[in-house]
């Protein structure tokens, strides 16, 4: 019984191809790692099945000789089990019934074990990997550089190239030389300047701060300003208007109390009974009196009449208010002083008496002391004349300086007119300064 291997054509039985030269070693100037890339070859295709079996339409040949054609068929010269060889340095052509085959790869260099992992196909398929490696990490199903998951992996040259991890050195200057220093790394902006907010809020207190000061100052200096006393200026030219921009009660009280300023150390108490309208000087001084005031001018007089709490002495103090500047009341003060005009009998100013007042028969005749003030610091000229109550007579008027003096045994020292007339005049003269501006310290109070 035959089978169809024994039929089977010799000639479809692919012969084994021939091991293909050897190339030649690489020159000495080439690098022996470098390899050219070729495509890793797949697994050898598995040999042929055989033909299916069919029935020769020709007489069976006979058994006993599988391998003789049949009569009358043409001779068929055999086939060459192997290809001539190639000439030297040439590659043998392809054979169309077997694949391409790529040529050998150079020998690795001596030293080296012929390791697949030493081809550059492999270095760049495997580099990410390599390198994760290196670093002791490892790379989840997202790192760059690996295949997802259930793809097939692509070829090294269409796989994308894998990011290689940012250096940690310091960037160089432009310019900078191998060997320089290098510069040292720049602190960010947010560091180096302070953020606007900051900046705000120290303008702000800075700001605050100021006005405080500012205005702790400004009450200071005006605290200060109020409190200082005025130049002797501008008290000398605020005297000019304290007759008419002070209250008359202010510059002449209603009662004025005398601590200890009569006779023997005495208390004295004086109630205003009148007040005379502000006039002019032309009727209210003798003749004399008034050619001697009159270098000073008369701005305006006021005058008023008080009484004593026992009712027995008359009191006329008056304020004439000059029209001359410093200087001219300064000589006139001189004057009185070196030629004693306010000790003289013939200057004695005149007093006011008005009609239904206790004061109506207070006339020349009964004046008994009296004393002329002229102040220097401020423009006014203060005066004050006493006498008695009852409307007596006094033949041996007295000034108001001697009548005090200790010892004086006259009328008016005993009674305490010249008491009188000078401590009221004392009272006047420091309103008038007061009302100017300037301190005054007296003896007297008032309620």
């Amino acid at each position: 019984m035959s089978t169809d291997a024994e039929f089977a054509d010799a000639r479809h039985v692919p012969p084994i191809p021939p091991r293909p030269p050897r190339q030649p070693a690489p020159a000495a100037d080439q690098d022996p790692r470098t390899a050219v890339l070729r495509r890793v070859p797949g697994a050898p295709a598995a040999p042929p099945a055989p033909r299916a079996a069919h029935t020769p339409t020709g007489p069976t040949p006979p058994a006993g000789r599988p391998g003789t054609p049949p009569p009358g068929t043409p001779a068929v010269p055999p086939r060459p089990t192997a290809p001539p060889p190639a000439p030297p340095g040439t590659q043998p052509p392809p054979r169309p019934d077997r694949a391409p085959t790529s040529p050998a790869a150079p020998p690795p260099p001596a030293g080296r074990p012929a390791a697949f992992r030493d081809t550059a196909a492999f270095h760049l398929a495997h580099s990410q990997e390599l390198w994760n490696a290196a670093r002791g990490r490892t790379d989840g199903p997202d790192t760059p550089g690996r295949e997802p998951a259930g793809e097939p992996p692509r070829p090294a040259a269409d796989r994308p190239a894998p990011p290689w991890p940012g250096s940690h050195l310091p960037p160089q200057r432009a310019g900078a030389r191998p060997g320089m220093p290098a510069a040292p790394p720049r602190r960010p902006a947010s560091a180096r300047r302070p953020g606007a907010r900051v900046l705000a809020a120290a303008a702000c207190l800075v700001l605050g701060i100021g006005l405080i000061g500012g205005a702790a100052a400004g009450s200071w200096l005006t605290d200060d300003s109020a409190d200082a006393p005025p130049s002797p200026q501008e008290a000398f030219t605020t005297g000019h208007d304290v007759w008419h921009s002070t209250p008359v009660d202010t510059l002449f009280p209603r009662t004025v109390n005398g601590l200890g300023v009569g006779p023997g150390g005495a208390d004295r108490t004086w109630t205003r009974i009148a007040v005379a309208p502000d006039s002019g000087c032309a009727d209210a001084y003798d003749p004399r009196l008034a050619q001697a005031l009159a270098t000073a001018g008369c701005a305006r007089l006021l005058r008023a009449t008080y009484v004593d709490a026992t009712h027995s002495s008359l009191i006329t103090v008056g304020a004439q208010t000059a029209s001359t500047d410093p200087a001219g009341m300064m000589a006139l003060n001189t004057r009185f002083s070196t030629k004693n005009l306010a000790n003289r009998t013939d200057l004695m100013p005149l007093p006011y008496a008005p009609k239904g007042t206790p004061a109506e028969g207070f006339g020349r005749a009964q004046r008994a002391s009296w004393t002329v003030r002229v102040l220097t610091d401020v423009p006014v000229i203060v005066y004050a004349v006493s006498g008695f109550a009852d409307g007596r007579a006094v033949t041996e008027p007295q000034p108001a300086e001697a009548a005090t003096r200790s010892g004086a045994t006259t009328a008016p020292a005993e009674s305490g007119l010249g008491h009188d007339a000078k401590d009221l005049a004392d009272r006047v003269a420091a309103d008038f300064r007061t009302a100017a501006g300037l301190p005054s310290q007296t003896t007297e109070s008032s309620p």
